[in-house]
């Protein structure tokens, strides 16, 4: 195993075509988000893992931006959900209306039945709403008055919210924050990059330039491309060891699920196939614990500090880290 330059897959996608459709793929959505390859690579690493984003961060940092140039650059159905505290679970998932011509219930899909979805600030809705999610994200399908509707293929949510410390916010619960595979904050950009942002919209929106440059089968096929990335025993071991220790450490009184687990795992693989592998090293599992993690834990009250609950996480996550031995 080595670079990827000659591995073939089932449908005749060489995997070097598959580095190249990502690097493309990153290198059109940085044209819209500037300075800030890191968080448009892990935003990547979710896509291509089959997972759901959840990018937090303050007001005007460019949550949605990301959002709008990562759909933008797909061939695929997109919609965008604005949610707000008077925002229903049939605004999200649809209904049936009773047609009196035909005297039947025609069901009618809401905007969840998209390739692509938007859930932008998320957290200023009701828990009830929220929770209209979790089937979606959880299992790929609805279920309205006893009967299923699949979602299409591939589904991901991209949900943005404030910190919870803002006003006007409801708190995701636990079982909805582990159904997103990763959480990711962008940042203020540098002095300099901010500088090619105002310059870059002047007279003209950079989202409006970018043109989809890869569409739904595309997708699905780099999904298949992950999934042959080679992760040995020895990281499987070491991953497992990180998630032991969120569970017995004292320092949280809720350490990483199994899907935490599962997550770790297929993200690395996603990010080691960004990186031009076929196989995984241990830094892509520690570079992807405090994303995949930290928004699973809870810290415990007896160690909370001045943080904010995501710091602390963060903090606890990264003492974990300096106790479990990487394998060589």
């Amino acid at each position: 195993m080595g670079r990827l330059h000659a591995t073939d897959s089932e449908e005749g996608q060489t995997t070097a075509e598959a580095v190249a459709r990502i690097e493309h793929l990153q290198s059109a959505v940085e044209t819209v988000i500037k300075g800030k390859p890191e968080a448009v690579r892990l935003a990547i690493v979710t896509l291509i893992a089959g997972g759901h984003l959840l990018i937090e961060d303050v007001p005007g940092i460019g949550k949605t931006t990301l959002a709008h140039a990562l759909a933008r650059a797909l061939d695929c159905s997109f919609q965008r959900i604005q949610f707000t505290s008077d925002l229903l679970p049939s605004d999200v998932i649809g209904l049936s209306v009773y047609n009196q011509h035909r005297g039947v219930f025609d069901w009618k899909p809401g905007p969840i039945f998209a390739n692509v979805v938007l859930a932008d600030e998320i957290n200023r809705t009701t828990p009830k709403t929220q929770s209209a999610l979790l089937e979606a994200m959880g299992e790929g399908h609805v279920t309205v008055e006893g009967i299923t509707h699949p979602l299409p293929e591939p589904f991901i949510v991209i949900a943005t919210q404030n910190p919870i410390e803002h006003h006007g916010t409801y708190p995701l619960p636990e079982s909805q924050l582990d159904r997103f595979m990763l959480r990711l904050r962008i940042g203020y950009p540098d002095s300099e990059d901010e500088k090619l942002i105002l310059r870059d919209r002047v007279g003209v929106e950079p989202l409006d330039n970018l043109r989809p440059i890869m569409s739904g089968e595309d997708v699905a096929q780099l999904q298949r491309n992950v999934a042959e990335v080679a992760v040995k025993d020895t990281l499987v071991d070491y991953l497992m060891r990180i998630v032991a220790a969120t569970r017995a450490t004292e320092m949280l009184d809720l350490g990483v699920s199994p899907r935490g687990s599962l997550a770790l795992f297929r993200a690395a693989q996603a990010l080691a196939l960004t990186e031009d592998r076929d196989y995984c090293v241990p830094d892509d599992i520690k570079r992807l614990v405090v994303p995949i993690c930290a928004h699973r834990v809870v810290v415990s009250t007896r160690f909370s500090s001045s943080l904010r609950r995501g710091e602390e996480a963060e903090a606890v996550l990264h003492e974990i880290m300096k106790t479990v031995s990487v394998p060589v």
